[in-house]
């Protein structure tokens, strides 16, 4: 016993070596952070916990996906005895409520929530805090929105999931206490692109109310140029390192990991799709004071037919949701979009905003100047582990939601 918990010691510490040698130099820290050091601490801990996951997959111990789901489903939730929480299921999906066990003769805010995590990972309860959070401080119904996850359940399964659940929250609200007009849809990091996907999902559904607005928290929005400025100059802050970024959405797409280096390049997408995008994902759109920390604008490279075939699912809009028709984002509802200055997924969110405003959609634009992508999620995990900027994207976004 004593020697396999020496070998067990001794494989851990490995990996951990691993993990800084190889990891830690791909990170920078910008000294735009103010709390640097815990940015730092957080990325190795971070690396650490890819490593083991890595290592026991390739060991057969345990999947890579379902350790990491093991790990933030430790996540334990804070008690408040002032909400009233159950779990249903809207059709086949399960659901979170919460809502204030204060009696209320007005029909109440609903809030949809699609957490994050790729669609590989992420759960209700990882995010329960954050939806407890919501609920008490803007008095509204939310509902947690515990979507099937890939790769058990491909894309776009996730979106499916969401969809239903926001079609049945809309025909039923009332049933929870909610105003069937003051239902809004929100998500972080991948859950605000499948915020995105549903609310355009909903722009011609003439049988349901209308969204009254949708939230989206730093959200990835396209798959066209992973060379924007953001992608420049925060390729390697954490927590969503560049390469990581794609790594992670061709798993999600299920979708070969051989090509990375040519979708880096741009050589996914055709002339015909490069002619018509270039309209809505492009540098030019991005503001001066975004491109000051560098930005060098990226040679063409001529597509390849093989690599644009493979590569067919990342311009479905339900995974690159700027990418819909200009007759979809003309219908779209009220809109509030958080972005981070040091999140290689800030540009998207600059161009949506620029396409929404373009067709006379209102947004409400929140720009974290020291945010990086997470910390949101962050926030309230107490001063050990949450950010000044989370917090204040959180305070920012309950203002939002007080006002509809």
């Amino acid at each position: 016993m004593e020697l396999l918990l020496a070998i067990f010691l001794v494989v851990l510490t490995g990996i951990v070596a691993i993990a800084f040698y190889y990891e830690h130099p791909k990170a920078e820290i910008p000294h735009g952070i103010s709390e640097r050091r815990k940015l730092y601490v957080l990325h190795y801990l971070m690396n650490f916990g890819l490593g083991l996951a890595t290592f026991l997959d390739k060991v057969g111990v345990i999947s890579e996906v379902h350790l990491l789901r093991v790990i933030m489903e430790t996540i334990p939730p804070l008690k408040d005895s002032r909400l009233l929480i159950k779990d249903l299921r809207f059709e086949r999906v399960k659901v979170r409520i919460y809502q204030l066990k204060t009696s209320n003769k007005n029909l109440r805010r609903g809030i949809l929530y699609f957490h994050g995590g790729v669609g590989r990972f992420g759960s209700i309860r990882a995010y329960e805090r954050k939806c407890r959070y919501f609920c008490r401080k803007t008095n509204s119904v939310v509902v947690s929105v515990g979507y099937r996850l890939a790769p058990e359940h491909p894309f776009p399964a996730q979106f499916e999931d969401c969809l239903t659940a926001a079609i049945h929250f809309l025909r039923t609200a009332q049933d929870h206490g909610v105003d069937p007009s003051r239902v809004v849809i929100c998500g972080d990091s991948s859950g605000g692109t499948l915020t995105a996907a549903v609310a355009q999902a909903l722009v011609n559904r003439r049988d349901l109310p209308k969204l009254r607005a949708q939230i989206l928290i730093y959200p990835f929005l396209q798959c066209v140029d992973l060379n924007l400025p953001s992608y420049q100059q925060n390729k390697g802050v954490p927590i969503l390192l560049k390469e990581r970024t794609l790594v992670l959405g061709l798993k999600y797409v299920n979708v070969d990991l051989g090509i990375i280096e040519e979708v880096f390049k741009g050589c996914h997408v055709s002339e015909d799709r490069r002619l018509k995008y270039q309209k809505w994902v492009s540098p030019d759109y991005i503001p001066h004071e975004f491109k000051t920390r560098g930005y060098k604008p990226s040679p063409i490279y001529l597509p390849s037919k093989e690599v644009c075939e493979v590569s067919e699912p990342m311009f479905d809009p339900v995974f690159s949701p700027l990418l819909a028709e200009d007759n979809v984002i003309a219908q779209l509802p009220e809109t509030f979009i958080l972005t981070c200055e040091f999140d290689v997924l800030r540009d998207d969110g600059l161009l949506y905003k620029k396409r929404l405003e373009d067709h006379g959609i209102k947004v409400t634009w929140c720009h974290l100047q020291e945010g990086f992508h997470g910390t949101v999620f962050l926030a309230l995990f107490g001063k050990v582990v949450g950010f000044r900027s989370g917090a204040k994207g959180l305070q920012k976004i309950v203002s939002f939601l007080r006002l509809l």
